[in-house]
């Protein structure tokens, strides 16, 4: 009895140390040592710095070869971007057009719909510089119909494609400027397309009534201008008249009311003349109280620097991206060749079993 008590512990025990050093052989195998992958890069190595050289170098004689081309026949010419900045006044609470009742009115006319709730000039702007009507205006403008390829499907649905690509509209709501910019791989064409751009633009909102004070401005300065006009008209008539030589009493009874007549229409007009000034004069000052509701900041320059591309940073990115490929075809190699040698794993690949297995 005693032996077979001895007996069974040592069995108890030959199990466990044989379950604890299979447990330790399974965890070796299974850890993967630093030392195995930096040796796995030590062999590799060569194949890792010509894969990456090789990249290094490619991409730069791709970039050297894309500037030295003219800029229109160029995989990847400079481009440069061409900015105007406008202020857009969206508090301003003069008549007419100007509050948001009245804006969101012309918004509907226009078959747009304007977010946040309330309508706002800004929204406005934003919709006209990308609206089809714009996109045509400069297409017709500069001509660049002409300049597709003969066998063009649609020209206008392409055009529109294009230039809404190098439009770009951005609205800072703190300091209320709004900035339109347009990118060309020819500086001059793009300072001269986002300058149509910004009157384009101005004209559109004034033809909407936006900025009602301008209108009103405006069509005094035509009223008070014809008025005068008028005045020294009658004027001259009136001195015509007296110089006339008077025959008789007939006629000369005649060239009394008529002069009389004109008398009372250059009173007349002086009146209006006056009454017109008097309007003109405070609108100007309403004005000078009220911000404007569209004003240009800064018109476009043209640039000395281009906005892209960077190949710089595509050189950097092509280089890193074949260093790591390089290292990642390393481990890749390097795990083929130890499938290959382990005859267990291409048994299973085979679809074969093992020689331990039934």
């Amino acid at each position: 009895m005693l032996q077979d008590q001895e007996v069974k512990p040592q069995v108890k025990d030959n199990v466990e140390s044989q379950e604890v050093n299979g447990k330790k052989v399974k965890d070796e195998d299974d850890e993967i040592s630093l030392i195995d992958l930096f040796a796995v890069l030590l062999r590799f190595k060569w194949m890792i710095i010509g894969i990456t050289t090789l990249a290094a170098i490619g991409v730069v004689i791709y970039c050297i070869i894309s500037l030295k081309l003219p800029p229109e026949d160029s995989y990847m010419p400079n481009e440069y971007k061409v900015s105007a900045n406008m202020l857009i006044n969206d508090d301003s609470s003069s008549s007419g057009l100007s509050s948001s009742s009245s804006l969101s009115s012309v918004s509907s006319l226009l078959g747009i719909s304007l977010s946040g709730g309330s309508s706002s000039t800004s929204d406005l702007v934003i919709y006209l510089a990308a609206s089809n009507p714009f996109l045509d205006s400069v297409a017709k403008e500069f001509d660049l119909y002409s300049k597709l390829e003969p066998d063009t499907k649609s020209p206008i649905a392409s055009v529109r494609k294009s230039l809404t690509k190098q439009f770009k509209t951005e609205f800072d709501s703190a300091s209320g400027v709004l900035t339109i910019s347009f990118t060309d791989i020819d500086p001059e064409y793009a300072v001269k397309v986002v300058d149509y751009s910004v009157d384009w633009i101005s004209d559109k909102l004034t033809e909407l009534g936006v900025d009602n004070n301008k209108i009103t401005k405006e069509n005094l300065e035509k009223n008070i201008d014809i008025t005068w006009n008028e005045v020294i008209r009658i004027t001259k008539e009136i001195s015509s008249t007296s110089n006339t030589q008077i025959w008789s009493t007939a006629s000369g009874q005649k060239t009394g009311i008529e002069q009389q007549k004109l008398m009372l229409e250059l009173e007349a007009q002086k009146q209006v003349y006056t009454q017109l000034r008097t309007q003109l004069e405070l609108l100007k000052v309403q004005m000078q109280s009220e911000a404007p509701k569209f004003q240009i900041l800064e018109r476009p320059t043209v640039p000395d620097i281009k906005s892209g591309p960077s190949r710089g940073k595509l050189c950097i990115i092509v280089t890193f991206a074949a260093f790591f490929i390089s290292v990642f075809l390393a481990f890749l190699i390097n795990a083929i060749e130890n499938i290959k040698k382990d005859d267990e794993a291409m048994s299973k690949l085979r679809g074969k079993k093992s020689k331990g297995r039934k």
